[in-house]
C-alpha cells in the first residue's frame, strides 16, 4: 500500500513591493511522499511571488505534461508556466511553446541547470526567468514546516523575506522566526 500524502495549510501575509500586490492567502497543499521539503516549500514561495488572479496549482509530479503552478490563458492555453527543480531542456523547450511566459524556481544547483541546457534547443530560451532559491534558506525554514504554517512574506527587489509566526489568537506567546534570502535571477540563454 502506498504511503499517504501529507496535508500543510499555509495561511501567507504577502507584500510583494515590486509588483505592487498585498493580500492573505489561504493554501491546502500535499505534499506527495515522492516530495521532498524544498520542492514544497519552493512552490509555496514560487505560488506567493507570483499570485494573481487565475494562478493555480496543477497535477505537478502527477503530470509531466503540467507545469507545477500555471496561469491559463483567455484563450485557452497557459499563460505563465512555472516550474519547481531543474527540468529538462527538452521540458522548457516544450513549456516555452506552450506559454507566453516560462518561469523556473530551483532548489537545486543552478549551473547543473544552465550546463544540461547549454546548446539544446530551448525556444525563447533569452525570456525564460530562472529564480535560485538557497538551498541553506530552505533547509532552516524546513526546520520551521509544521502541518498548519502562518507566513509573513515580503518581496522586494529580489530579496525574500519569510516570518513563521504560531497560531495567531493562541493564548501562548507565539514564537518569531524571520528567514531571509535572496532570489537570484539567471538565464538559460
Amino acid at each position: 500500500m502506498a504511503n499517504p500524502s501529507t496535508l500543510f495549510r499555509f495561511h501567507l501575509a504577502i507584500s510583494d513591493v515590486d509588483r505592487r500586490f498585498y493580500g492573505s492567502l489561504d493554501l491546502r497543499l500535499a505534499m506527495h511522499p515522492s516530495e521532498s521539503e524544498s520542492y514544497l516549500l519552493t512552490r509555496v514561495i514560487a505560488y506567493a511571488v507570483n499570485f494573481e488572479d487565475g494562478l493555480e496549482f496543477t497535477a505537478g509530479l502527477s503530470s509531466a505534461d503540467e507545469p507545477a503552478i500555471q496561469v491559463l490563458g483567455a484563450q485557452g492555453g497557459i499563460a505563465k508556466w512555472i516550474d519547481i527543480g531543474n527540468p529538462t531542456a527538452r521540458r522548457l523547450h516544450k513549456a516555452s511553446k506552450a506559454a507566453s511566459s516560462v518561469r523556473v524556481y530551483t532548489y537545486k544547483d543552478v549551473e547543473t541547470l544552465k550546463k544540461e541546457c547549454a546548446g539544446e534547443v530551448i525556444h525563447r530560451v533569452a525570456d525564460i526567468l530562472v529564480y535560485a532559491v538557497p538551498a541553506g534558506f530552505l533547509k532552516d525554514l524546513a526546520k520551521a514546516l509544521k502541518r498548519d504554517n502562518h507566513w509573513t512574506i515580503i518581496h522586494n527587489e529580489g530579496e525574500l523575506m519569510i516570518t513563521v509566526t504560531g497560531r495567531e489568537g493562541s493564548s501562548v506567546a507565539s514564537e518569531h522566526q524571520t528567514f531571509m534570502t535572496t532570489l537570484e535571477l539567471h538565464r538559460l540563454g
